[in-house]
């Protein structure tokens, strides 16, 4: 059964776009590799820390839009903690995928008309 997850991930990269496109080109990869489909990306810009993370005061935040197998998420989760670059990861549940939007939908039935005795 495959649910919607969002994923927000901190990441330690430079402000270079180039660098940020690579990193964010690779974590697809990753996601993708493990049977997860990549709806949206959004990157939400570079934020403060409230306190010092692994040295740093900083992170660029970006949120990744998935549907995938629970079994997906753990091997996800796994791979990304092994990343330097990741240092912070959430994980949201959003629902179920329903199976009604992936199969062609029924025709609609015919309602009959109720008689009304008087």
């Amino acid at each position: 059964m495959r649910n919607y997850y969002e994923i927000l991930l901190a990441l330690i990269v430079s402000s270079n776009e180039e660098e940020i496109k690579t990193l964010l080109e690779r974590l697809e990869k990753i996601m993708n590799s493990e049977g997860a489909i990549v709806e949206e990306i959004q990157r939400l810009d570079r934020k403060e820390f409230a306190y010092p993370h692994r040295h740093q005061n900083s992170a660029f935040y970006t949120n990744f839009m998935i549907t995938a197998e629970p079994a997906s998420i753990a091997k996800i989760r796994q791979k990304l903690a092994l990343l330097e670059e990741v240092t912070l990861q959430n994980y949201f549940q959003k629902g179920e995928v329903s199976t009604a939007t992936t199969k062609a939908p029924k025709p609609a039935m015919k309602l009959k008309k109720a008689s009304v005795e008087a």
